[in-house]
């Protein structure tokens, strides 16, 4: 991404509208409003979730008899919920770091119809509510199961359970990060006050990549953190993104990308760093290929590029989009990958012939800055910076989508492993919570009994 100080970024729980008074809050530029930190943020542990006030959230029942699925009373308001997705529309400006001409992008862009029903919206709470530290990093949000649920609520990675519908605190970055000494040869050091940038959880493990080059990971069934350490000196080190993958071998990895244009790659048994990969611009997005052999490298470049996940040597350059990527996944199979830029599209790439993508989808509003596949590949989900999560059968060749429409700065979306669920993690200063969608499932043997 490009270089922006400690005082150019903001916690953006204090959202770019107030959905309860339009008037005082013009329509914003989110995507290049940019501030202070709020050093005010803190553990949201004392607040007890707010378990008095139910009546924030909003259940499928309540959904299917007129509520907002986010609670917004537009009966209340001087807009309607249309008019106010009109006026957003025609309004909203996506931020770019490439003004290039994007007149033919539009004819690139498959023709998908709308309309579809994948995921049925079933609940929305306003007790857990994402933080956005940089308006460009979006994956801060992980579903380890449909009961299981991460999310970084200001400096506290929370873990929310849409089962018993409670919250709790995981790990505390403001306060001091102390790793054991059991790992001497992988340089951890002691961390506090981390202004955590993006986070992933897979395999009981929790690795968070900070705003200064920090990595911090933790097991999940362990007390306290198990590695913690700074990555560079740079003072333009921001980690942009972290990925935990299985190698060629089957050990569990981490992988750090950095905006010193480096890329670090971590054993998870013992926090070695056992790659350390350089490339010519900085590394916005890595994601490791299923096999654990091929490297997705995306950063400040319109081009991305494909590496050998144990060397980093480069065997491919996917050209294609006109600016800077931010988020990309790979389909189960490993065959296909997705690439999300700020040209607003997503393009999908068959590594068999890289010449050319194998087709562009474009979103509504803004850059396409989250990208998840589900486990079986029957579904890919992309989430603009706000408002919009687009969901893609891939059975029908992605011709077949539905539209999440929604209101608020999107900070992350996850489906569950086992694909029944997916969620969305929404930052706003009123409005700001966790949107559970299920899977719709049509028995169509039924059919034959009426």
């Amino acid at each position: 991404m490009a270089q922006f100080l400690n005082q150019d970024l903001e916690y953006m729980v204090d959202d770019y509208y107030d959905m309860t008074d339009f008037d005082d809050y013009p329509f914003e530029d989110t995507e290049s409003r940019r501030g202070g930190v709020d050093e005010s943020l803190d553990s949201d542990f004392e607040d007890d979730f707010e378990l008095n006030k139910p009546k924030t959230d909003t259940s499928a029942l309540e959904a299917r008899n007129g509520k907002d699925i986010q609670g917004i009373p537009w009966d209340r308001l001087n807009y309607t919920r249309d008019k106010y997705r009109e006026t957003r529309l025609k309004q909203y400006k996506n931020y770019e770091n490439l003004s290039r001409s994007r007149e033919e992008l539009g004819k690139e862009c498959k023709e998908v119809e709308k309309g579809h029903s994948f995921y049925d919206f079933q609940f929305n709470t306003r007790l857990v509510k994402s933080t956005i530290v940089h308006f460009q990093l979006r994956n801060l949000l992980w579903a380890t199961s449909k009961h299981d649920v991460y999310l970084m609520q200001n400096y506290s990675i929370m873990h929310w359970s849409p089962l018993l519908r409670r919250g709790k605190e995981v790990l505390n970055v403001a306060k001091p990060i102390v790793p054991p000494l059991k790992f001497p040869g992988a340089l951890a050091q002691t961390l506090s006050r981390v202004q955590i940038s993006t986070m992933a959880v897979k395999d009981n493990l929790l690795v968070a990549g900070g705003f200064h080059g920090e990595l911090i990971c933790k097991n999940l069934n362990q007390s306290g953190v198990a590695f913690s350490t700074k990555v560079s000196t740079d003072e333009n080190a921001i980690t942009n993104a972290v990925d935990i993958c299985h190698n060629s071998n089957g050990s569990v990895q981490v992988t750090a990308a950095n905006n010193d244009a480096q890329v670090r790659v971590f054993d998870a048994g013992n926090f070695q760093c056992v790659g350390h990969f350089s490339f010519p611009w900085s590394v916005n997005n890595t994601t490791v290929s299923p096999d654990g052999k091929l490297l997705a490298v995306l950063g400040d470049s319109a081009d991305c590029l494909l590496a050998d996940a144990q060397s980093g040597k480069v065997l491919g350059n996917l050209k294609g989009h006109l600016d800077y990527s931010f988020a990309s996944a790979w389909h189960p199979d490993g065959q296909i990958l997705a690439t999300g830029n700020q040209d607003t599209t997503c393009r999908l790439w068959d590594i068999r012939n890289l010449s050319e993508s194998l087709c562009v989808l474009k979103g509504r509003m803004g850059a396409i800055r989250a990208v998840r596949f589900t486990s079986d590949g029957r579904f890919m989900a992309m989430a603009e910076p706000a408002d919009f999560v687009h969901i893609f059968d891939t059975q029908s060749n992605y011709a077949q989508a539905q539209e999440i429409d929604l209101f608020g700065e999107i900070a992350g979306i996850s489906f569950s492993p086992d694909t029944e669920a997916l969620f969305v993690g929404i930052a706003d200063r009123t409005y700001g919570s966790l949107l559970e969608f299920n899977r719709k499932h049509y028995n169509h043997h039924l059919d034959s009994m009426f």
